[in-house]
C-alpha cells in the first residue's frame, strides 16, 4: 500500500492547494512554537483549513500541553485533526474527545531511546494515531520538530509493529532517503517540510521528485 504523504509547514491557501494537487493526503498548519519552522497565526490557519477539500486532513500542530489550553487552540481554528507536539501535562486524551468528538488527535512522539518505543506503544492505546519526529523536547529551549534530522528508525519499526494505530513517519525525509525509510520502518504515512522548499516556498519540482520517490 502506499504510504499516506502529509505534507508540512503550509504557509498559504495556494501551497494547500499545489501539495493536494499533488497528492498530500494531509496539510500540516503550525501553531506557536518555542523553535522550528513553518510557524503562521491562528487566524491564517482558519482560512487555510476552511478551503481544504473534506477528504484531506487539515492538521493542526500545537504545542499547548494542557487539554483545556488544546481545545481552546482549535475552536479558534477548526482543522479537522490536531497534532499535539509536545508531552500532555494536564487532562487527559479522552478530555480533548468528549470536547471535540469529531476531530482525530495524532500525538508526535520525539524518537530518542528505547523509552520513546515505550510511551508510544502506551500512548497508542488514547489517540488516533502517532507521527515520529526527531525533535527533542529536553532541550532548554524545547526543540519540537522541523529539524530535518533523521532519527535511529530501527527505534520507530519497533514502534510500528506494536503500535495500536496508524503511524507517520517524519524527521529528515527526502526524495532521496525516502525508499529506504519505507522499507525499513513500514510507516502508515510521511511527513515532510523543509525538503520540498526552496527559500522557504513550497516547491512544485521538489514535490513532484518525492512523491515519484515515495511512489515510485
Amino acid at each position: 500500500m502506499k504510504p499516506r504523504i502529509k505534507i508540512c509547514c503550509i504557509s498559504s491557501i495556494d501551497e494547500a492547494k499545489l501539495a493536494v494537487a499533488h497528492g498530500a493526503s494531509a496539510l500540516g498548519l503550525v501553531g506557536p512554537m518555542p523553535s522550528g519552522p513553518g510557524v503562521i497565526t491562528d487566524e491564517l490557519i482558519f482560512e487555510i483549513a476552511k478551503t481544504v477539500p473534506p477528504p484531506i486532513g487539515t492538521f493542526l500542530l500545537t504545542s499547548e500541553t494542557k487539554a483545556e489550553d488544546i481545545i481552546t487552540h482549535h475552536q479558534k481554528v477548526l482543522t479537522n485533526t490536531i497534532q499535539i507536539v509536545d508531552a500532555l501535562s494536564e487532562g487527559t486524551y479522552q478530555q480533548i474527545k468528549m470536547a471535540l468528538p469529531s476531530v482525530k488527535l495524532v500525538q508526535v512522539i520525539h524518537v530518542i531511546d528505547e523509552s520513546s518505543v515505550d510511551e508510544a506503544v502506551r500512548i497508542s492505546e488514547e489517540v488516533d494515531a502517532l507521527l515520529l519526529d526527531s525533535g527533542n523536547p529536553n532541550l532548554a529551549v524545547k526543540v519540537l520538530g522541523g529539524t530535518g534530522n533523521t532519527h535511529n528508525w530501527k527505534l520507530s519499526r519497533k514502534i510500528v509493529e506494536q503500535s495500536k494505530v496508524p503511524v507517520f513517519l517524519a524527521g529528515g525525509l527526502k526524495a532521496e532517503n525516502v525508499q529506504q525509510a519505507i522499507e525499513e520502518v513500514q510507516p502508515f504515512g510521511l511527513d515532510l517540510c523543509s525538503s520540498v522548499r526552496t527559500d522557504k516556498k513550497l516547491d512544485a519540482y521538489k514535490l513532484n521528485a518525492f512523491f515519484k520517490a515515495a511512489w515510485g
